[in-house]
């Protein structure tokens, strides 16, 4: 997990590794693999950042914001509530907590899973007869029957070898040879995340980032297996949490990359629908350079906004686009009209 902020020339950026296991992070209590959630990761994540604004109080008066992506849906809402609750103690460390912004959020994990197959749908990945078969048998209620499961299958057969993060990206096939992808560089070199590991796996970056290399999570990996399989909590739906945020007078913005069929625009938009805020600012178009750039909506107390050409990791994708985005994030204001 990531709490920064995207670029220095707008603001500064404190990168964290949460929960211990990820990236570079580690425990020296073994024990701490094996019990590991949500609830546990934002204590954690909480006690880090009160630890290091004591340890640099010049920081402690300014203005703080969360931003992260994907299962950040759960992280940020937990830390940001937490950081709400703990701030009315009068002898605690304040955090200046201004707002939040998650991109292509998993919130709810049923309407997740369920917008993924509409999204395959409403983009001519998969048959009428595959998307049929899946709303007749699918209740996505968090029980899934054989038939359901035998028709999700179907489905993801029909769709074939495409990556799910970008649906328009190319797939990585040779790492040593990147000028071989052509005209699909416009949706980024396929094969970054083989350089990003082998980049944080050579000898001289982690002697530079006193990295440790003894713990269970060496070598350095995206994603640990390791976690994923000892994770004892995950709520099955964030919106609750989101309501007690809007509710604390935070700033929450969501943006969705519109390629992404994993934690897809549809998704977020189901959860919108049930969260059935009042729209104070009508859905119109953003623009960078005399283009559109994506689509926004001001709900009361909540910003939506689009990224067009942008897969799940929005500033990969798209970086000028998310740059405005995110500047208009920080500044309080609707990206421009």
């Amino acid at each position: 997990m990531c709490y920064c902020s995207f670029t220095s020339a707008v603001a500064n950026m404190l990168f964290v590794d949460v929960p211990a296991g990820v990236g570079y992070s580690y425990s020296n209590t073994t024990s701490d693999y094996y019990n590991i959630g949500d609830k546990k990761t934002t204590n954690d994540a909480y006690t880090f950042l009160i630890n290091w604004l004591k340890k640099f109080p010049e920081y402690q008066g300014r203005d703080f914001f969360i931003t992260g992506e994907s299962y950040a849906g759960h992280y940020i809402p937990e830390l940001a509530n937490l950081i709400v609750f703990n701030n009315r103690d009068s002898n605690s460390t304040k955090v200046k907590l201004k707002g939040v912004a998650i991109g292509n959020a998993d919130l709810h994990d049923n309407l997740t899973l369920r917008a993924s197959f509409d999204y395959y749908w409403m983009h001519a990945m998969i048959s009428d007869r595959a998307y049929r078969a899946i709303q007749a048998s699918c209740g996505f209620n968090e029980t899934y029957t054989k038939d359901c499961q035998n028709a999700m299958n179907l489905a993801i057969k029909e769709k074939g070898n495409v990556d799910d993060y970008n649906i328009y990206a190319p797939q990585c096939h040779d790492a040593s040879n990147p000028s071989r992808f052509g005209d699909s560089a416009a949706f980024g070199d396929p094969c970054t995340n083989h350089y990003i590991s082998s980049y944080l796996n050579s000898p001289e970056v982690q002697r530079a980032l006193h990295a440790n290399t003894t713990g269970l999570n060496y070598p350095w990996m995206d994603c640990s297996q390791l976690i994923f399989d000892n994770w004892k909590d995950s709520p099955e739906t964030m919106l609750p949490s989101i309501k007690t945020l809007i509710s604390s007078g935070t700033r929450i913005w969501l943006y969705s990359g519109d390629m992404d069929a994993v934690c897809s625009v549809t998704s977020t938009q189901y959860a919108l629908d049930i969260l059935g805020l009042p729209v104070e600012s009508p859905w119109r178009p953003w623009h960078i350079d005399n283009e559109v750039a994506g689509y926004v909506v001001g709900y009361r107390g909540l910003v939506f906004a689009t990224v067009r050409g942008a897969g799940h990791m929005v500033p990969y994708y798209q970086p000028r686009r998310a740059l405005a985005l995110l500047s208009s994030f920080l500044e309080g204001n609707l990206p421009p009209e």
